[in-house]
């Protein structure tokens, strides 16, 4: 339902979004990022909303806002399917509140092992035709994707692989990610990211969940804790790129494949400039005398086996969670992510 703040701008979007028949030529488009104005990525995201006119020729112009700017965060979907914004660009677990699918293909925790394999889900392997499916009803269309990478494992205690995390003291925040943790034996505990270093270096906590490596480097865990797990195994949130659908069915097909591809070539650029950076910080943090652990194939299929599982739980609570649940194991067992390789 849409809240009080959306109420109130609806009146004045309804007449922009049934005029959107009758478009000009050149459409001026303002979305709004769930990144703040100083974020890395907010500025990525806004490189590519300032390109799109070049891409398009001129016919399409983007406006990005950075969050809150025009409702919260929690309150995009509504908006753009209201025209109170013509896109979003943000993490689609904020909506798993209306739906349990959209947490689950926001982030199935321990699907990916790379950001090329959710990409390839995504765009060749069903990802955006189920994303369309779960946000066309709230009037939105889904054009393409991408992820800010996949979180490293901070720890303090060597982690060769799951049976290492029986008994592990880790923080992870609430809801699928710590359910997962401790069906694989470990025990987690919800903590404030700002208390994450304080706990590790006194030994409340042994390892955490908190992000990728170079912003984990930078931020001095991998100092006191010397033994992180990289590439990580778990955590990677999908970033959609969505807009009203009344404004994408008006545009022309060939500036809805253009901006389809510039996503795509968007989300490689992001990926590429991880990398970049998380190799920087891997030679800092060895230089430091950190450790890198890198898990087997093998036991990577375990720990994504264990996650399953907990998916299964989840899929239960909707129709649609189901249908995410099912489209996404066979699409691992179809590229055999299910066994070691």
């Amino acid at each position: 339902m849409l809240n009080t703040t959306i109420k109130a701008l609806l009146t004045g979007a309804a007449f922009a979004v049934l005029s959107t028949g009758a478009m000009a030529q050149e459409v001026a488009l303002k979305f709004q990022s769930s990144d703040p104005a100083g974020d890395a990525n907010y500025q990525l995201y806004k490189e590519w909303a300032d390109g799109v006119s070049e891409e398009t020729g001129g016919k399409v112009s983007i406006e990005l806002l950075p969050v809150g700017a025009v409702v919260d965060f929690q309150e995009t979907l509504d908006a753009v399917g209201a025209g109170i914004l013509d896109g979003h660009i943000t993490d689609t677990s904020y909506f798993a509140g209306k739906d349990a699918a959209f947490g689950l293909i926001a982030n199935p925790v321990g699907a990916w092992s790379d950001p090329q394999q959710m990409l390839k889900f995504l765009n060749e392997g069903g990802g955006k035709e189920l994303m369309n499916e779960l946000v066309e009803p709230y009037g939105t269309h889904f054009f393409g994707g991408t992820t800010p990478g996949l979180e490293a494992f901070v720890s303090s205690v060597p982690l060769e692989g799951v049976n290492d995390l029986k008994g592990l003291k880790l923080r992870a925040p609430a809801g699928l990610v710590q359910n997962i943790f401790a069906a694989a034996g470990a025990s987690p505990v919800n903590l404030p990211t700002s208390e994450v270093f304080t706990a590790l270096d006194k030994g409340v906590v042994d390892a955490a969940d908190y992000s990728v490596f170079h912003v984990n480097q930078a931020q001095g865990l991998n100092e006191i804790a010397k033994h992180p797990v990289f590439p990580g195994f778990h955590s990677m949130p999908l970033i959609e790129f969505s807009m009203n659908k009344q404004k994408w069915d008006a545009l022309s097909e060939d500036v809805q494949k253009t901006l389809e591809e510039s996503v795509v070539e968007l989300a490689q650029r992001q990926n590429a400039a991880l990398a970049d950076k998380n190799s920087k910080a891997v030679e800092e943090a060895k230089a430091q005398g950190a450790t890198i652990h890198d898990w087997s194939d093998e036991e990577r299929a375990k720990f994504r086996k264990i996650a399953i599982g907990e998916w299964e739980k989840q899929a239960s609570q909707s129709e649609n969670a189901q249908k995410v649940y099912d489209t996404l194991t066979t699409y691992l067992e179809k590229e055999g992510l299910l066994a070691a390789q």
